[in-house]
């Protein structure tokens, strides 16, 4: 980390994000735009995220951009502040507790609500972009969609890729959802057609039966 900021950058930037109601308290993680810290606001912990000076791309002011547009929609965690500092954007929002679906096995009801986010999504025409991945899907007693940086309103795919990476995939996250619920080629078929048709009318009637039977 020492490369990407010195010790005289971060105390600055504390410093910065302290007259702004926000303390850094310690280092999270290193993404491949961003150094990551967690922090507290308002009494709640945060995700401070900094963009690296060798990101190959500037995306927080979108991503903030469509935070605050999602705020009232319960589907990601509120953004807290945006800014820049020295030449370098920075984004905090409310810290997501719970684990990455890419590492648990969900319940019924985290299903349910990724479809129920996932769809909310696309009725509003924002395409998350990553979701395929199930690291952007953490789930508790609640389901979050976090890190829409590569987020934006454009032909939307958030429930087929869901869904498509919860059961039909190659994938871990398939194979334990596959074994933990015993399904059958017959429901695959099924959900592969009712996929079909959602793609078409944009009705998510027939997945919602679907979960509804797991």
């Amino acid at each position: 980390m020492e490369h990407l900021i010195s010790q005289k950058e971060l105390e600055k930037f504390k410093e910065l994000l302290g007259k702004r109601g926000i303390k850094l308290e310690k280092f999270y993680s290193k993404g491949t735009t961003s150094l990551v810290f967690t922090g507290n606001a308002e009494g709640k912990k945060v995700i401070i995220k900094l963009e690296r000076p060798d990101s190959p791309r500037k995306n927080f002011k979108r991503e903030a951009e469509i935070l605050k547009f999602l705020e009232r929609e319960e589907i990601t965690p509120r953004l807290v502040d945006y800014g820049v500092f020295e030449g370098r954007e920075f984004l905090v929002r409310e810290f997501a507790e719970g684990e990455p679906l890419l590492y648990a096995t969900p319940q019924k009801k985290h299903i349910v609500q990724i479809l129920e986010k996932t769809y909310r999504l696309d009725a509003l025409g924002i395409d998350h972009g990553q979701i395929q991945g199930g690291k952007h899907i953490i789930i508790n007693d609640t389901v979050w969609i976090i890190d829409f940086e590569k987020a934006g309103f454009r032909k939307p795919k958030n429930v087929t890729s869901a869904m498509a990476m919860i059961f039909l995939n190659d994938n871990i996250i398939a194979k334990r959802v596959r074994e933990k619920f015993n399904l059958d080629t017959r429901f695959l078929n099924v959900l592969r057609e009712a996929l079909r048709e959602y793609k078409t009318t944009k009705n998510i009637e027939k997945l919602r039966e679907l979960l509804s039977a797991l």
